[in-house]
């Protein structure tokens, strides 16, 4: 049975799939917003969903993907890419609908076979910074109602074809290792002595401030890479040690093989 909208001026936006990154632009379309659009919520993941209704009043959970697509026309497709053609080829979408997907690897061919007869199709790389309304979020290709949804929270890349965009996706597989590697500076230092919890908060300040320096500057991230060393000085000494045993190399190749399997 189809539910009453929540109240909102703005057109609704539906969610097939509710997890982390749903969750995030649901968010991000509240932070500060003086009237933020009605969201209509797959019923998978519960948990996510019964969180965001509960925080939000105009978030509203489905019982079924189905309904999702009968209260809206602006749909994002959030499902894990191997069940994609399953979830989607059982909904009946209608020509007015726009598919905006946001898994990785799934080509704009895929959705418009597994979508028919919707007639908009839209690919996106939204960050988990959309819960800020801070994301950069790559879009291909350039669409009105993908500009309105994700300008929301954050800016737009639109980058000129969907190769491009596959490249994008590839980068984002980069966060679990970035991660890894403040770890293992983080491990190192209790290694020398220091108490856990300050090796992984000095660590956690360090690049944190050096986050927050790469989105202020205007400069390119090699002139920023000469700033951060002095010639003979201690952070020239570890990035040429890191060069000279490959890592440069080995994290080029690991790309590859992503960006690969992405276009598989």
């Amino acid at each position: 049975m189809q539910q009453s909208s929540p109240r909102s001026s703005s057109a609704p936006y539906g969610f097939v799939g509710a997890g982390a990154i749903t969750a995030a632009i649901v968010e991000g379309l509240n932070v500060d917003a003086a009237d933020p659009p009605a969201v209509f919520l797959s019923p998978r993941s519960r948990g996510v969903g019964h969180e965001l209704v509960s925080r939000f009043p105009t978030v509203q959970a489905c019982d079924s993907n189905q309904e999702v697509l009968e209260n809206a026309t602006s749909i994002v497709v959030a499902v894990r890419p191997q069940i994609a053609r399953a979830v989607l080829e059982e909904l009946s979408f209608r020509p007015e609908h726009v598919v905006m997907s946001v898994m990785a690897g799934v080509r704009l061919e895929q959705l418009q076979d597994w979508a028919a007869p919707a007639a908009h199709f839209v690919r996106a790389i939204p960050l988990p910074s959309a819960a800020r309304a801070q994301s950069l979020t790559a879009v291909y290709p350039d669409n009105a109602v993908a500009r309105e949804l994700f300008g929301r929270v954050g800016g737009l890349l639109v980058p000129s074809e969907e190769a491009a965009l596959d490249a994008l996706s590839a980068a984002t597989a980069t966060f679990a290792a970035h991660l890894d590697y403040l770890t293992t500076i983080a491990n190192w230092l209790a290694g020398q002595g220091l108490d856990h919890g300050a090796a992984t908060a000095y660590t956690t300040q360090i690049f944190g401030q050096l986050g927050q320096s790469l989105m202020q500057s205007t400069d390119s991230l090699a002139t920023l890479t000469e700033k951060h060393m002095t010639p003979g000085g201690i952070n020239q000494q570890l990035m040429t040690d890191l060069r000279r045993d490959g890592v440069p190399d080995v994290v080029r190749r690991a790309l590859d093989r992503v960006l690969a399997r992405l276009r598989e």
